[in-house]
């Protein structure tokens, strides 16, 4: 037995079992590799990631592989939902040193957390032969590791955005020009490069594996409707379309998979994140007017919220897994014969309406992961066998829950239910984004203010909030306004004091947080908008709330100093370049009295 046992989190529980003598990150863990003058082995994932099971299976498992780490080195866990700052200062490394970079994420490093290799999932074969190459260079080659580290840490770090320098036109002490940062034909640019990579005929971005985008889609959006170049909303739309239609679209409980292995989203990597869920209610809301089809999927998406996501304690659990049994997709999943065996007669009319060819299933031996390539002409027909079909589905064995609350993305559920329900007159939507705000004040807020990045049955993890945790969950609170728009204010506090790089940016953790080899600050957005972008969105929030003008002063900070890197990669900033849409607005409109 290892001491994860005891761990928060629910993805160091799951290898609590493992032979492998597991620590969590944390003096005691750096200090044991120091006193016995062996090196780190962090191995880093989530709890729903279907190659990090994999890899315990085939490895942590195995005493054979257990008996070598324990020999020579100090073995340690991390979630990466858990604890974001290690996953990045590593997965920084992990580019470095390999250019390209995943989970389960696998470093070796110095006792003081320099790494000196590091790359993602190895087959057990491969582990074994790579354990005794870097036992043999750590004990034969120990300062050409030295090297090696300190070139990696200089090569993640030189290789970070580019950022401008704002405060001779925007001193720290304001006010900052009246002329939004960004210029508009800076922003059509950014719109039309966007564009370019555009799947035309599937929607989305990009080929294979193909995920939903959402920054990109918001920006898209926003640019709309400054421009009226209705090629914009036309790919949103058929984005939109295309996922509600696909496979990584639920199509009998709601609610969609973190992405597609394909390019036209018919199989999904079937995991169910809470962050996705929360993005692209918010975006089916917005498009509820323009088609049915998008109504019918944003109440489709808020439900499975509401019902499946909800924890006991009134908050959101983190994610859904992929496996069941250890079996990808196995919960989703319908051969034919399955779906005779449950609807009888009706089977060879469900299998069309579901785009099931039994001749050519779409999946894994022989199943299918059902579509909906257009909607039947006898909807009360199609409602009833998509009920017995799901019922059906509930007697399977169900993936299992992460059940840990993460702040950030517990704000953006909050910020799309509220929004949803301002669109719909859902009072249970609003009721549920209530109730998550108030576990959030009640349990992650201290009473020193400072946010807890995450949760478990009530219990709040000891580590600590990032700017993304702050800045989402005070975007949630500004969207539910009122008494809420106080408590956002707090947050935006704390990220003026304890954030800020003294530039107009934000670096993602804490000034007085942990140190590590390196301290990120990360423009670019991931499934998500990145930690500085939701900033700038908080604090335009707040302006728009409060009139304050300070609030504008620093969003404009922040989006001018990343505008280097906007103009170079506008697909993987539209977080930001949506916030300077918002600006654009925002010196047009003015505030809420």
């Amino acid at each position: 037995m290892n001491e994860l046992a005891g761990a928060l989190s629910p993805y160091l529980r799951q290898h609590a079992g493992n032979p492998v003598a597991w620590r969590q990150w944390g003096p005691a863990a750096l200090e044991d590799a120091a006193a016995r003058d062996v090196p780190l082995l962090v191995s880093i994932g989530y709890s729903t990631c279907h190659w990090c099971h994999v890899m315990a299976h085939e490895s942590f498992e195995d005493r054979t592989v257990a008996a070598a780490i324990n020999d020579r080195f100090v073995p340690v866990k991390v979630d990466r939902e858990e604890r974001p700052d290690l996953d990045a200062v590593y997965m920084q490394a992990t580019m470095a040193i390999t250019g390209q970079g995943g989970w389960p994420m696998t470093v070796f490093a110095f006792p003081d957390g320099t790494p000196f290799f590091a790359g993602t999932y190895f087959p057990k074969p491969h582990f074994l032969r790579l354990l005794d190459a870097v036992d043999a260079a750590w004990t034969g080659q120990r300062e050409e590791l030295r090297h090696q580290g300190a070139a990696i840490v200089e090569a993640s770090a030189q290789g970070g955005p580019a950022f401008a320098d704002v405060t001779v036109a925007c001193p720290l002490d304001g006010p900052c020009p009246p002329a939004p940062p960004i210029r508009e034909a800076m922003l059509d640019r950014a719109a039309q490069v966007i564009l370019a990579s555009a799947d035309t005929v599937n929607g989305g971005f990009g080929s294979a594996p193909k995920f939903p985008g959402v920054p990109s889609l918001r920006f898209l959006c926003d640019a709309y409707v400054r421009t009226g170049d209705a090629a914009l909303l036309d790919h949103v739309r058929l984005t939109a379309e295309r996922m509600a239609r696909g496979g990584i679209y639920d199509q009998l409980e709601g609610g969609f998979a973190r992405y597609s292995v394909d390019a036209s989203w018919t199989v999904p990597h079937f995991e169910k994140m809470l962050y996705d869920n929360a993005e692209l209610l918010w975006l089916y809301a917005r498009l509820a007017g323009e088609g049915e089809l998008f109504a019918r999927v944003a109440d489709e998406t808020a439900a499975f919220l509401l019902e499946r996501f909800s924890t006991p304690e009134g908050a959101f659990a983190a994610a859904f897994d992929a496996d069941t049994e250890g079996v990808e997709g196995k919960t989703y999943a319908w051969t034919f014969g399955e779906m005779e065996a449950v609807l009888g007669e009706d089977a060879a009319w469900a299998a069309a309406a579901f785009g099931v060819d039994p001749r050519s299933p779409n999946f894994e031996h022989g199943a299918n992961v059902l579509e909906l390539p257009e909607d039947p002409a006898d909807g009360a027909r199609f409602a009833a066998v998509r009920h017995r079909l799901l019922e059906a589905r509930r007697k399977r064995a169900q993936p299992g829950r992460d059940d840990k609350v993460v702040a950030a993305w517990n704000g953006l559920a909050i910020a799309a239910l509220a929004e949803y329900a301002s669109r719909t007159g859902r009072r249970d939507a609003l009721v549920a984004a209530e109730r998550a705000a108030a576990f959030l004040a009640q349990k992650h807020i201290g009473a020193d203010g400072r946010l807890a990045r995450a949760s478990l049955g009530g219990e709040v993890s000891a580590a600590p909030g990032i700017l993304e945790d702050y800045a989402a969950v005070a975007l949630g609170f500004l969207r539910l306004g009122g008494e809420w728009i106080g408590r956002a204010r707090a947050l935006l506090e704390q990220v003026r004091a304890h954030f800020g790089d003294g530039l107009g940016g934000f670096y993602d953790t804490a000034a007085d947080a942990e140190r590590l080899v390196s301290r990120p600050a990360d423009v670019h957005d991931g499934p998500t908008a990145s930690g500085w972008a939701l900033a700038a969105a908080a604090l335009l929030e707040a302006y728009g709330a409060t009139g304050d003008e300070s609030y504008k002063d620093d969003a404009w900070r922040a989006v001018a100093r990343a505008e280097p890197v906007m103009g170079q990669n506008p697909r993987f900033t539209a977080g930001l370049l949506a916030a300077a849409e918002a600006l654009v607005r925002a010196q047009r409109v003015p505030p809420a009295e």
